[in-house]
């Protein structure tokens, strides 16, 4: 038997890639009929945790929530024998961690699919959200071109590699230091598609019909606050910079969101905002992977 894991985007062919986005939006299937799964967080989550739970029980399962401090991870016990006892009481085995390291190490030894809820290098149920709302809203992927503005992190490499992989086009506007290495944007660019980088927000977002931003500051970079904010204090999405995007562009944002921080109110709250609709695709997105890893792991 094949165990097929969700850690990253490039995980999936691109073939894959569509399937689970066409089974994200189908009617649920029972596929985790009277099975656990269990979902551990290290990092807390408020649409995280609603939506994959959410989905669990969509999916005929049964989801167990356990916080990072009640297994303890390489203190308590090692990840593997964490998870080589989990995977003999649950269907799937979900975690949201701080090192990607983590749950490489489960998917190693786990006897049922992992998937990433999310680690210092991915966020695939982000990113799979992501091309939802903009399919749903905006088209088809492989004609739109999605502007990053802000940190190259997790959330905007696994965006990147959903979008590329769709032929779409991925333009990033990031400071120097917070930007894609030169050798993680020749990655990219042999995806699909068509990948550029500026360290100018306006020439990033110019003609691009989705802007896309984060929280300058994530979870444990909270010492980094203050260089952070100086930083990308010229990398605000406010209507100005929208103005420079395509007629019509829509703002999408991950959440939580800081308003007036990486962008005004006026933008996150206005017309063209997709963040609601993003956020509610979680749940879909959810749906998708969890059926995905169960019925390719036959």
């Amino acid at each position: 038997m094949t165990i097929r894991h969700l850690l990253d985007i490039t995980d999936l062919t691109v073939g894959e890639l569509r399937h689970v986005l066409a089974l994200s939006t189908a009617a649920p299937k029972k596929v985790l009929d009277g099975e656990g799964v269990a979902l551990i967080f290290e990092k807390p989550s408020n649409r995280t945790r609603h939506s994959m739970e959410m989905a669990v029980v969509q999916l005929g399962g049964h989801p167990v929530y356990t916080r990072g401090e009640e297994i303890g991870f390489d203190t308590r016990e090692t990840v593997e024998d964490v998870t080589r006892i989990m995977s003999g009481y649950h269907g799937v085995l979900a975690a949201r961690v701080f090192a990607h390291a983590t749950v490489t190490r489960m998917a190693a030894c786990s006897a049922v699919p992992v998937v990433n809820m999310l680690s210092d290098r991915s966020h695939p149920l982000q990113a799979l959200a992501d091309v939802i709302t903009m399919k749903e809203h905006c088209g088809p992927v492989d004609d739109l071109v999605v502007a990053w503005v802000g940190d190259y992190n997790n959330v905007a490499r696994s965006l990147a590699e959903a979008v590329l992989m769709l032929g779409g086009t991925m333009s990033f506007g990031c400071p120097a230091g917070y930007d894609a290495p030169a050798a993680e944007l020749t990655r990219l660019a042999a995806l699909g598609g068509s990948v550029s980088q500026t360290d100018d927000p306006h020439a990033a977002v110019a003609g691009a019909h989705v802007v896309h931003t984060d929280t300058w500051i994530s979870m444990g970079q909270e010492e980094e606050s203050s260089a952070r904010r100086k930083v990308f204090s010229s990398y605000i999405v406010d209507a100005g910079l929208m103005r420079a995007a395509a007629p019509d562009a829509k703002f999408m944002h991950c959440m939580p969101a800081h308003r007036g921080e990486e962008v005004s109110a006026e933008v996150f709250d206005g017309g063209n905002s997709l963040v609601i609709a993003q956020g509610h695709h979680r749940l879909t997105a959810a749906r998708g992977a969890l059926t995905f890893v169960k019925e390719a792991s036959r």
